[in-house]
Formats: structure tokens, C-alpha cells, sequence
């Protein structure tokens, strides 16, 4: 499962999650992990779109929408039952984990009541957290032990244990 932050412009359009520029980079993402998105149950923090932002880009969801829209996640979460959950973005870490700094979540999991969570910051190309080298570097990371979680998901069950003890993974 993946949970973004909410439908932008194109996605009302489309009717499918991250179709504009920022999906094409999140597919090329899943692509190095290994996950293709026929695989993806994709969800997000508020359902609708929030409006577009003064001087471009999307508004953020109002902490009333996001709570009006918490029930909807919640149900996803149940009817989906994910054992991997990937969080895009900062609002969609913050939401789930309770953690904001991406600096701190990128290139971690997180393990809670069962499900592995894989924080990713946001591919859209607005962003500018990836133009340091530092965070690239996380990134890599985050995705590569999303490949292995995955991996072991798919019924190599000693995989991502493997990988954790090989990479040195931070768990919280």
C-alpha cells in the first residue's frame, strides 16, 4: 500500500493516482525497487483535491479536511491489511508516523502493529530535498531496502532480515 497526500489537478481528471510528472518519477522509484503498481493499493492522506496553491503548486490539506478524510485511510488500512505500507511525502509521514523531518524518516523503516513502513519524500519535481547529495543518498537507501522488503514479502521469507542486518537498518 502507498499513501500519498491527496489527488492533485490531473489526478480529478485521470481518475488515477500520480498520473502527472510527479507519478512518472514515483514509477521509475518503484521500478528500481521492484515493485511495479499493478502491485500498489494507493491511498492517500486527504481524497480530494485541496485547490492549487497561490504561486503554483497544490495547497496542503487543511487539518480539517484531513481529519474529515482520516476515516476513509482507516478503512483502507483495514480492508487492505498491508504488511508493507510506503509513505510518500512529508504530510503522509507525519500523518501515519507522527514523524516530520524527512531527513530523519528517509532511509529508515519503521515497524508498527506488524506493518513495515518505507517513508519516501514527495517526487514531485517542485521539491528541492533531493538536491542535496545527502538526501539522494537516502533515498537510494530507502529504496533499495524497499526492493528487499518486498522481495521477502513475494516469499523469500529470510530476505529482508538479511538485508537489515547486511544494510544496518534503522527500526523504530
Amino acid at each position: 500500500m502507498l499513501v500519498g497526500q491527496a489527488p492533485g489537478v490531473r489526478e480529478v481528471d485521470t481518475r488515477m493516482p500520480f498520473t502527472g510528472p510527479a507519478g512518472k518519477r514515483l514509477d521509475m522509484w518503484l521500478e528500481k525497487a521492484g515493485v511495479s503498481r499493478e502491485e500498489v493499493h494507493f491511498a492517500a492522506i486527504a481524497r480530494c483535491f485541496p485547490g492549487k496553491a497561490k504561486g503554483g503548486g497544490d495547497k496542503v490539506p487543511s487539518r480539517r479536511m484531513i481529519e474529515n478524510c482520516r476515516p476513509h485511510l482507516d478503512r483502507d488500512f483495514e480492508l487492505v491489511g498491508p504488511d508493507v505500507v510506503v509513505l510518500v511525502g512529508g504530510l503522509a509521514i507525519k500523518e501515519v508516523l507522527g514523524v516530520g523531518k524527512l531527513s530523519e524518516t528517509v532511509g529508515t523503516i519503521h515497524r508498527r502493529d506488524g506493518i513495515v513502513y518505507v517513508p519516501l519524500p514527495h517526487p514531485s519535481g517542485a521539491s528541492t530535498w533531493l538536491n542535496s547529495p545527502d538526501n539522494k543518498a537516502r533515498l537510494e537507501e530507502s529504496l533499495a531496502m524497499l526492493g528487499e522488503i518486498m522481495s521477502g514479502a513475494r516469499g523469500n521469507p529470510g530476505e529482508p532480515q538479511k538485508a537489515k542486518e547486511a544494510r544496518n537498518w534503522t527500526v523504530e
